[in-house]
């Protein structure tokens, strides 16, 4: 039995093809590169905090929302982020809520978009993504990436939901963050009862690939 056991698995080493083996701490190329770009139309970001305003019995959220949002990410052949060309750009001095007076302070005081006029993502790994990236179908993931706002960057994690469809992907990605991370003063004045140190930021974008790019 044990001679069986012996000649059995040096014909299996023998008949098995020759393949290297990938070498240490390497994935294997899942496909090649490409870059993703914002569409024109369909991409907003928006940040969402509960607040509660003297005029009102009850608290809301107030939410503020920009459609000025460049960017673009290369995705390269392991199916990752490459972080050195990916990067996704908001022009905060043209962020806008229902109230004139939010923004103005907002832009003014806790932003200070004078000096950080915007706010950059830079992608640096997918988590929980099934490769190679799905083309077609509905698939949730997560993000990492550092986040700069108001001069300071913090890495973040955001969970997206994507449809992937004609080439492209639309979706939206979230995560939270508070005012202390990015050095940011809470608003406080006489109409704000209360506010809550988190704030919630959202991306619904819609990109498409870039026919141009070939890596």
């Amino acid at each position: 039995m044990i001679r069986f056991t012996i000649a059995a698995a040096a014909l299996l080493l023998w008949a098995a093809p020759n393949r290297p083996a990938p070498p240490a701490g390497h994935a294997v190329p899942q496909g090649r590169p490409f870059r993703l770009v914002l569409a024109p139309s369909g991409n907003e970001a928006r940040w969402r905090v509960r607040e509660r305003l003297a005029s009102f019995d009850f608290p809301n959220d107030a939410v503020g929302t920009t459609r000025d949002i460049g960017g673009a990410i290369v995705v390269g052949a392991d199916g990752q982020p490459d972080s050195t060309a990916s990067k996704i750009t908001v022009n905060l001095t043209t962020l806008q809520s229902d109230r004139a007076m939010r923004d103005r302070y907002i832009k003014g005081r806790t932003l200070e978009v004078d000096r950080y006029p915007t706010a950059v993502l830079v992608p640096t790994r997918f988590l929980k993504m099934r490769t190679p990236m799905p083309d077609t179908g509905t698939f949730t993931f997560e993000i990492a990436g550092n986040l700069t706002v108001h001069g300071v960057t913090k890495p973040t994690t955001w969970l997206v939901t994507a449809l992937g469809k004609d080439g492209g992907y639309t979706g939206t990605a979230a995560t939270r963050v508070t005012f202390e991370d990015f050095g940011m003063a809470q608003p406080r004045v006489p109409i704000l009862l209360s506010i809550e140190d988190e704030i919630n930021l959202e991306f619904q974008f819609a990109l498409v690939r870039d026919s141009t790019y070939h890596g």
